[in-house]
């Protein structure tokens, strides 16, 4: 039987994260071959991950990186079961170093496919499920390209967002926290009126029209009433045209204007938890 020391168990723990009596446990059963060791917690994170695949993770952590030249982000969400570990400090911290690593990449495929320290990603969340026993998961995957990309995480981890604005300009690393402060409060459905999905602006006129026949106003006038309905929709739920959070006398759209005239947003991505 092989000499198992306190250094072999603590050495193993910070490759994997795995708990002391774990690895272990690992090490006598892999007689203290580390490369055996790594493989049994790993099949141990698979039978864990079986065993939680009906789990849903509504949990856990949405982190917003952008690189270092500022042309582009990700935003990801790394998914568990319980707030209790989606507040954790190494949860968290795994959750920013995944992100890192995500920037290098455009789908979330690539990326689960992707080396994470000689296993790939989808691996290294097995094994974490192993670790943690909860099931551990990639909920989202969004990437933003632009001449200036800018970031915000709210509190908690809860939700994270990027934003894309048209230029790099004196003031655009605020103007573009802002937006994603506003992306991150407001929760627009897309970033101007031709974003929005046909069918949402079907459905809305309906109900416009609904209500209007509900007030006993003259089906002839409908239309026009309702177009009027669709406009307000759109200021309430297309980033641009949102009164800006910090001064309701302006839009969004106005308010990066104020920064540099010819300064637009360009684009968004939000994650969220739940």
């Amino acid at each position: 039987m092989a000499n198992i020391t306190a250094a072999d168990v603590n050495k193993l723990r910070q490759i994997t994260g795995a708990g002391m009596m774990d690895c272990k446990k690992a090490l006598v059963e892999a007689e203290g071959n580390f490369d055996s060791a790594i493989e049994i917690l790993r099949k141990k994170g698979q039978k864990v991950a079986a065993n939680r695949s009906d789990r849903e993770s509504t949990e856990g952590a949405s982190i917003a990186v952008v690189n270092a030249d500022k042309t582009a982000g990700v935003v990801i969400t790394l998914g568990c079961e319980t707030d209790f570990v989606g507040k954790n400090e190494g949860f968290v911290a795994l959750a920013t170093e995944l992100a890192n690593k995500a920037l290098a990449f455009n789908t979330k495929e690539e990326f689960l496919a992707s080396d994470f320290g000689g296993m790939t990603v989808a691996d290294k969340l097995i094994e974490q499920t192993g670790v943690i026993g909860e099931k551990i998961e990639i909920t989202s995957f969004e990437k933003l390209e632009g001449n200036f990309v800018g970031s915000y995480i709210h509190a908690g981890n809860k939700i994270a967002t990027l934003v894309a604005l048209s230029e790099n300009v004196e003031g655009a690393e605020e103007a573009a926290r802002n937006v994603a402060m506003q992306a991150a409060a407001m929760n627009p459905i897309a970033l101007d009126e031709t974003g929005v999905d046909q069918a949402i602006i079907d459905k809305e006129i309906e109900i416009a029209k609904d209500q209007l026949r509900a007030e006993g106003k003259p089906e002839a006038m409908l239309d026009n009433i309702s177009k009027g309905k669709i406009q307000r929709f759109y200021k309430d739920n297309t980033l641009v045209n949102q009164d800006y959070i910090k001064d309701g006398s302006m839009s969004v759209a106005k308010y990066v204007q104020t920064v540099a005239p010819a300064l637009v947003v360009t684009g968004f991505k939000r994650a969220s938890i739940g």
